[in-house]
């Protein structure tokens, strides 16, 4: 499905974003891996390896213009293109009613979520540009479709990522280019742990948090999966598509 694809991989040190590269490596492609945390960065290129596949990690902060350059750049001296983009790095807030949050809070979910992604879509465009093809796949929210309780911040955050991937999509979609989003619900990860208990510590507890539709978490692996699809020909004919993948939790 990705055979010999170049896939790029930002908050690749843990979660979907591990899961995704390994799944990525399984289907054929070989990964540059971009996270803030080295350690996890680099032991996702040693699990890659372990299981036959190629990688190179790069350390880097997705909100930092030449953090992003650099990543860009190793990529295309390692291995001349990028052929797929998945642009997942991102981090929740401290759950608060909007009064409540600390500007220093918000500006740090903004430029993380936001800047960080179109920082990233920013100089891999212009990669693909000149290739005449690329795929790129953001990872927005269940949370960039419908706000969230106590978490007003992040649910912007997520709304302006939809908005970046629908406004490239358009941009772009002459020039050989697709761009779509992937919108988890609860899934299983260690940025995710803390949520229930961060609710309770403010005082709400969205009835959904205990008890999903599905009555379960997302294990990544599920995520990985579409993120994977979308990022492969198999969606040749989906750009701009905002895809749920919530097990039902917006219905």
């Amino acid at each position: 499905m990705l055979h010999d694809k170049i896939a790029l991989v930002t908050g690749g040190g843990s979660g979907i974003g591990r899961a995704t590269s390994l799944k990525m490596a399984g289907y054929g492609a070989k990964l540059v891996i971009v996270d803030f945390n080295e350690a996890g960065g680099q032991e996702t290129v040693r699990l890659i390896q372990e299981q036959g596949g190629e990688a190179i990690f790069v350390q880097a902060d997705v909100s930092k213009t030449e953090d992003v350059q650099r990543y860009v750049q190793a990529a295309v001296d390692a291995y001349g293109r990028i052929d797929v983009f998945f642009n997942n790095a991102g981090i929740v807030q401290k759950f608060n009613r909007l009064a409540d949050i600390e500007e220093n809070e918000f500006d740090r979910i903004m430029s993380v979520n936001v800047r960080g992604v179109f920082l990233g879509m920013k100089y891999v465009l212009k990669v693909m540009e000149q290739q005449g093809s690329g795929s790129i796949v953001n990872t927005a929210s269940t949370a960039g479709v419908k706000s969230e309780h106590s978490a007003s911040a992040y649910s912007a955050s997520k709304h302006a990522v939809v908005g970046l991937t629908k406004g490239a999509a358009i941009e772009y979609v002459k020039k050989g280019i697709r761009v779509n989003a992937i919108c988890p619900g609860g899934v299983e990860t260690a940025l995710t742990k803390g949520v229930e208990a961060a609710f309770l510590s403010g005082g709400y507890v969205p009835e959904e948090v205990g008890n999903m539709r599905m009555g379960r978490y997302a294990q990544p692996d599920e995520l990985a999966e579409v993120a994977c699809f979308l990022a492969s020909d198999r969606a040749s004919y989906m750009t701009g598509s905002i895809v749920l993948a919530d097990g039902g939790l917006t219905l």
